[in-house]
């Protein structure tokens, strides 16, 4: 969720002091001018490894027109590895400068093969939002005997397209329209691991409510180690331009293809050895968290926990150090961030606080002549973008967003290790018209601790 001008309820260690144990706190949302499929996840240590995640659906207001009719149903199914691993231990051994093992299996709404169920009337439809909750690894999603039709991905209306099949990478969400018109049995629903030398699998049943025959035949296979095939999926997916969005006409909207540039954003992750211990870079800086959220260091000007700049807005070519990497940016400018993986791994991306335009993406380095490949008439705007092995993607975004906000990589091991860094969208103006004051009830820590909010 975007968190309009509102990073302090962001959730994440940068924005908001964790919440101690056998305390509680209130998180106040503003879901206007949002709509779509998103999921809620534990930010700190490594307490996304213990699970604790939920979706998100954001409705449409209903005198907003959607651009299909109503489902007979709607499911949230959340997909993603895991490690029987206790969370704490698989702390311990990043602390220790080693990498996440391969995760034992793969869970669909926290079940094993077969644990999960989803009971569907025969001729149909229903809507399923897949979120890929993980920790690593992407998956892809396929329906035995049914087709997928695609029509919104993290708050867009998409262009419709059936697939047999979806990659969803990590921390991704889709919605699908799904018909029953199959004969009156069960199926399997099936989530596998994509890019991976050993394939993990897992399924559920999807059971037909005039059923009585049990799930047969083999498990539908997927694609396995593709890029291309994946590639070009992704390419595929486009935004709805005749569907009506949060609000039927928003004021001063505009088409992100015909805005000037302000900034290009180069970022390059690394991973490498500092000190003896694996670490995770972007533009060469390893991110290390400081005593007090930034948020609130910045709010009471509280200085030297963090310096604006302290990270490059392209690759510097130094050796991985550590520091508490914070880009300044200027509210209102648009900018194009470049995402380059050189790597041999996909990788996941998402910026907090934003949607943005994914504009390109293409094998090998990007150079100013990649522009002319991008689509700048409906390329779908959402907030977590795959990059795949040594290629790059290109993203669009306005900084219409006043805050503190999380960018970072999706790959939970790696963001813990520094793979991360913070976006501060400034604005001079100290307005409540650009930014929300400091919540009443906001946590405080650190050198933040003693301080006051604002009065009741």
């Amino acid at each position: 969720m975007q968190q309009r001008r509102n990073s302090y309820e962001d959730g994440v260690y940068g924005t908001t002091c964790p919440i101690p144990p056998g305390k509680n706190f209130t998180y106040i949302l503003q879901a206007k001018d949002q709509i779509g499929t998103f999921y809620y996840f534990p930010s700190l240590a490594f307490h996304k490894a213990a699970g604790g995640f939920g979706g998100i659906r954001i409705l449409s207001r209903p005198r907003i027109p959607v651009p299909f009719p109503d489902p007979a149903g709607d499911f949230t199914v959340l997909i993603g590895d895991w490690f029987k691993t206790d969370h704490k231990k698989l702390q311990a051994k990043l602390d220790r400068g080693h990498k996440l093992p391969f995760p034992d299996g793969i869970l669909i709404n926290g079940h094993g093969p077969n644990g999960a169920f989803f009971t569907v009337e025969q001729g149909k439809t229903y809507r399923f939002r897949i979120s890929n909750v993980g920790l690593q690894n992407s998956l892809n999603f396929r329906i035995q005997g049914h087709k997928m039709k695609l029509v919104e991905v993290e708050g867009t209306h998409t262009v419709q397209t059936m697939y047999e099949s979806l990659d969803v990478h990590v921390g991704q969400s889709y919605s699908v329209l799904v018909t029953m018109d199959q004969s009156a049995q069960d199926f399997y629903i099936v989530a596998s691991t994509r890019f991976t030398d050993k394939i993990l699998t897992t399924t559920a049943t999807l059971h037909y409510s005039n059923s009585n025959k049990a799930v047969s035949g083999p498990i539908p296979g997927g694609p396995t180690d593709q890029i291309d095939w994946s590639l070009n999926q992704a390419r595929s997916i486009r935004t709805n331009l005749t569907a009506s969005g949060p609000r039927p006409n928003p004021q001063g909207s505009y088409h992100y293809g015909l805005v000037n540039i302000t900034r290009t954003i180069k970022l390059v992750s690394s991973a490498d050895q500092v000190k003896g211990k694996q670490r995770y870079a972007v533009n060469s800086v390893s991110f290390v968290p400081a005593d007090t959220p930034l948020k609130l260091a910045d709010y009471f000007k509280i200085g030297g926990v963090f310096r604006v700049g302290s990270i490059s807005d392209k690759p510097t070519g130094q050796n991985m150090y550590l520091d508490t990497s914070v880009m300044g940016a200027d509210f209102r400018a648009f900018v194009e961030i470049v995402f380059e993986n050189h790597e041999s791994i996909v990788q996941s991306w998402h910026i907090d606080g934003y949607a943005f335009w994914v504009v390109g993406m293409d094998g090998g380095l990007w150079t100013p002549d990649s522009r002319k490949e991008y689509n700048l008439r409906d390329a779908v705007s959402r907030s977590t973008t795959q990059v795949y092995p040594r290629s790059w993607t290109a993203i669009y975004m306005a900084l219409d967003n006043v805050g503190m906000w999380n960018v970072r990589t999706e790959f939970w091991a790696r963001q813990y290790l520094g793979q991360q860094f913070y976006l501060r969208v400034y604005s001079p103006v100290n307005s409540p018209r650009d930014e929300y004051p400091i919540p009443k009830n906001a946590l405080l820590c650190g050198r933040a601790q003693g301080k006051s909010t604002r009065p009741l």
